[in-house]
């Protein structure tokens, strides 16, 4: 049946309730004898955690994929081609010539890539007795020199239009979005107008900035070399525009350019531009890298990329659309779009609400901002022909033992209880309840991994909070704060202020959350929490979250001897992969696993190394080394958030992602990290997941946010309310 392709998910199914009448019948049998499990079983399997379970029995690879299911996450129908581009049109486009400074060889779809970059930094008005439009604007066929924006009804007359320069690169991971922007760079140098830079300000995360200085070395001749200096650091603020004048490509991060903008001790924005400093220069472009950083319009960070002098904006991003539609507008803004737009207020009433709606006519609309604006191709689009190796997913249902049971049983009942609590309290004591029902949920969601995960220190916090308004600053008080941050950050909470979703996030010593721009502003006029009141003296009573990524330090002490079934489960694939050549990344967003699987494979002898967000840059680029090029070194582990930005894991070829994400964008980053251009193995992803959990049900909401996103941007057509309400609807789903 495998071999003719025929479904085994009913026949994986009985063998599975099989498996498990038997493992029943044996403990049954056990107690009856009162007989203590076999002694003989390793340290790692006391029976007091995970009991007898035949997910814990070692398998093969082929009795690992044949009990897993298959599944393709970003297969949701057809539904893109309704809104895109459309394949054959985007097969269509034409090729630009290969720069001569350019020594890699690029693809096909590469030189389609950049000579669609040309056309859009150069856009022209729809010609006399065109009945076409040019990003919306149309030509009136009886009054001279006059246009009508045909998504809002802006007219000017007498003059053209206002064009934006630029647009959303937002091709899958992996297909060169980095190389195409280098040879746009390399066709276009030449001497730029008066009072005009003829450099490229190149804005990325840390995580990554200094790869585009890595990327220029390597895609370019000796003999067409670019200028590059990276402004990061100390010294960057005496920079004025003679000595940007001396270089092709400054790079930067976003921190260092919102420090520009809003520096911390004035906390105002002075009028652009400036005597010095990144505000100085009228820059040729400027290219935002992961350019969804700033998909948020009311941060300090979609302020300052907007606010840059350039002639032509560029946002590069493999998720364009994280969790909705008013992502899309920022990136807009930044991009220069006119006609009305550009404002919020405008955007909402003519799409987001529309589209709300079902209005036909604004999925119309919404098309036609798109293939003006964005180029979005996929690697399994035919004429792309990456002729990368297979790529097979599967999802490994693993059964909870007993113990385990009762832990989650317990978890599960005390969420439901708390969200009944919330939709019956009001104010202080709603916020309170939903708190610990975000706390409790994570809780849920870490026992599925290990049941050591779930620390007390979450709740201890609240416990004290609920007899004192504030907190002292401890470093325990601050580390429980942070968890606390952490949980509002990952489950996508909104601030509580602007109501949107949360940018530069800080939590309160009375444990508020807020984006730090508008609580900054909140404390400079009245130093209260706008929520419960208490004195706020200055921004020190604010902790920001531990880590860029939210990433743990590594505990050195950890002592454990206890498994799990999902711990199992994991080893079982490591070691089945045992001298077959293949190279694994294990992916989990907690270190804290991490560090449980790290002890586990020091006791079992394996070579490893680890990636997180709290390592040096040194000592990350050591780890991906080991990982390409020491034959001993099978195994990474990774952390999901630093993992999912900027980098090439491509010496692996199997994937295990120990949880489930929120967000599914984060997820499939990081897989595309390893399924990327560069890949010369088959590829395969096992998503660890507890059956009939939380975990479960997390993957429906993905497919959800999924769908929204292959749909071209399409805003799902939910009676639900957004922000927190829509939370609370998909926290109901998981407990269902």
């Amino acid at each position: 049946m495998k071999s003719d392709k025929l479904p085994l998910q009913h026949v994986n199914q009985l063998e599975r309730d099989q498996k498990k009448k038997l493992t029943e019948e044996r403990k049954e049998a056990a107690k009856k004898a009162k007989q203590p499990p076999s002694s003989s079983q390793p340290q790692w399997m006391g029976s007091q955690d995970i009991g007898e379970n035949p997910s814990t029995q070692e398998q093969t690879m082929d009795e690992i994929i044949g009990t897993s299911e298959r599944f393709n996450p970003r297969d949701v129908g057809k539904a893109a081609e309704q809104y895109g581009n459309a394949e054959d049109i985007l097969a269509a486009m034409p090729m630009a010539e290969q720069p001569k400074g350019i020594a890699t060889k690029m693809l096909p779809y590469q030189l389609q890539a950049l000579a669609w970059l040309r056309e859009k930094e150069n856009p022209v008005v729809p010609p006399v007795g065109s009945t076409d439009f040019t990003q919306l604007w149309r030509r009136h066929e009886h009054v001279t020199n006059a246009f009508t924006n045909i998504a809002t009804n802006f007219s000017v007359k007498g003059r053209e239009p206002v064009l934006a320069s630029g647009g959303i690169l937002a091709d899958d991971m992996g297909l060169g979005k980095t190389l195409e922007m280098i040879s746009l760079i390399v066709s276009d140098k030449k001497a730029a107008p008066s009072g005009e830079s003829s450099a490229t300000l190149i804005i990325a995360p840390l995580s990554v900035m200094s790869n585009w200085k890595d990327q220029i070395e390597l895609h370019l001749k000796k003999d067409s070399s670019l200028r590059v200096y990276t402004y990061h650091g100390a010294g960057r603020k005496s920079m004025k525009p003679a000595d940007f004048a001396e270089y092709d490509v400054v790079i930067t991060t976003y921190q260092t350019l919102a420090s520009d903008y809003l520096p911390p001790k004035t906390n105002r924005a002075a009028p652009v531009p400036r005597p010095k400093g990144l505000y100085s220069v009228r820059w040729r472009r400027i290219i935002l890298d992961e350019g969804h950083t700033v998909r948020n319009p009311q941060s300090k960070g979609a302020a300052a990329v907007t606010a840059v002098l350039a002639r032509s904006c560029w946002v590069l991003t493999g998720t364009p659309i994280v969790n909705s539609l008013k992502d899309l507008f920022s990136l807009v803004r930044f991009i220069g779009i006119t006609g009305g737009l550009e404002k919020l207020d405008v955007f909402n009433s003519v799409l987001v609400r529309p589209l709300k709606a079902g209005d036909p006519s604004a999925t119309a609309l919404l098309q036609a901002i798109m293939s003006s604006l964005c180029l979005r191709r996929k690697k399994e689009m035919k004429f792309i022909d990456l002729k990368l190796p297979k790529l097979e997913e599967f999802v490994s249902r693993i059964t909870f033992s007993d113990n385990e049971k009762e832990r989650y049983d317990a978890l599960h009942h005390q969420a439901k209880g708390e969200l009944q609590t919330y939709h019956k309290a009001e104010g202080q004591e709603a916020a309170k309840a939903y708190n610990h029902l975000l706390e409790i949920l994570l809780r849920l969601r870490q026992v599925c991994n290990h049941w050591q995960l779930c620390a007390e220190r979450v709740n201890t916090l609240m416990e004290t909070l609920q007899h004192q308004k504030t907190v002292d600053l401890t470093p325990e008080n601050r580390k429980a704060l942070q968890d606390m941050l952490q949980l509002s950050i990952e489950s996508q909470d909104e601030c509580a202020i602007c109501l949107e979703s949360l940018h530069n996030p800080v939590i309160t010593h009375c444990a508020h959350v807020f984006g730090r721009d508008c609580i900054a502003r909140v404390i400079e006029t009245q130093h209260k929490c706008p929520m419960c009141r208490s004195t706020l003296k200055d921004e020190n009573d604010l902790v920001s979250p531990a880590q860029e990524f939210g990433d743990q330090a590594r505990d050195t002490e950890l002592e454990i001897k206890a498994s799990s079934t999902k711990l199992e489960a994991l080893m079982n694939i490591l070691k089945a992969s045992k001298g077959t050549g293949n190279k694994t990344v294990v992916f989990s967003q907690w270190t804290r696993f991490l560090d449980i699987v790290q002890t586990r494979l020091d006791a079992d002898g394996y070579t490893y190394c680890r990636l997180d967000g709290t390592m040096s840059a040194p000592s990350r680029d050591a780890a991906l080394t080991s990982l390409a090029e020491d034959p001993s070194c099978t195994i990474m582990l990774a952390s999901l958030g630093v993992c999912a930005v900027g980098l090439n894991l491509v010496a692996a070829n199997q994937v295990v992602l120990a949880d489930t994400w929120w967000a599914p964008a984060i997820e499939d980053q990081a897989v595309d990290r390893v399924h990327r251009l560069g890949q010369k193995k088959e590829t395969k992803v096992f998503r660890l997941v507890m059956d009939g959990s939380i975990e479960d049900r997390t993957l429906e909401i993905q497919a959800e946010k999924r769908k929204l996103m292959m749909m071209a941007f399409q805003e799902q057509s939910s009676k639900r309310g957004g922000g927190k309400n829509a939370r609370l609807g998909d926290i109901a789903k998981l407990l269902k």
